[in-house]
């Protein structure tokens, strides 16, 4: 029998069990942190409403994993801090784009990072971790540069940087056709970043 390309399904009641429907089993959070890490897709649904929840329970699994005794943190308080900032913004609608980007490249990543890894504890030296280190940052930089994308001309102009500059004395304040030339501007640049990474 073909195997189901459809994604598990998760029940989750209102004593806060979840249920895997593909297993007819309760599962915990730590079941379906391992899924995740399995590569096994799922969804969650409120088994009262049918809502779709996953996204809560995931956000629930990275706090569980982030708050774990001797566990990795691996959001840094000035990610988390940056992040919080961006709800609300006007470039909100461009982060989890950005995001994903960036996590898709560092997935891509990875065997050559572990490879170099082995290489550098083999050697006794981190040099070839510190490159890939430096390599990452500065891919990071040049991607988090698309969301001020006119900080040199701001600067250049005497405004802050990461500030785009303000209307100029033929431009009201406001422009809508200037607003959208940015925000076309900063899409040219994550698509030239997603096409440099494949």
């Amino acid at each position: 029998m073909a195997k189901s390309e459809e994604p598990i399904k998760i029940k989750k009641y209102a004593n806060r069990r979840l249920y895997n429907t593909g297993t007819s089993t309760y599962v915990t959070l730590e079941d379906l942190a391992t899924m995740v890490k399995n590569g096994e897709d799922f969804t969650v649904e409120d088994a009262k409403t049918n809502e779709d929840i996953t996204r809560s329970v995931l956000t629930q699994i990275i706090f569980e994993q982030e708050n774990k005794e001797g566990g990795q943190n691996l959001l840094p308080i000035n990610f988390l801090r940056q992040l919080i900032r961006f709800y609300g913004d006007s470039m909100q609608m461009l982060v989890p784009r950005y995001l994903e980007a960036s996590i898709d490249s560092l997935t891509r990543e990875q065997e050559k990072f572990r490879e170099q890894l082995t290489q550098a504890f083999g050697m006794g030296g981190f040099g070839a971790i510190e490159d890939q280190v430096r390599r990452n940052m500065e891919m990071f930089e040049r991607s988090f540069a698309m969301f001020a994308p006119f900080a040199r001309q701001g600067g250049q102009s005497g405004q802050p940087t990461g500030e785009a500059p303000g209307p100029g004395p033929d431009k009201p304040p406001g422009d809508i056709d200037d607003l959208k030339r940015q925000m076309e501007e900063m899409q040219r640049r994550l698509d030239r970043l997603s096409d440099k990474d494949k």
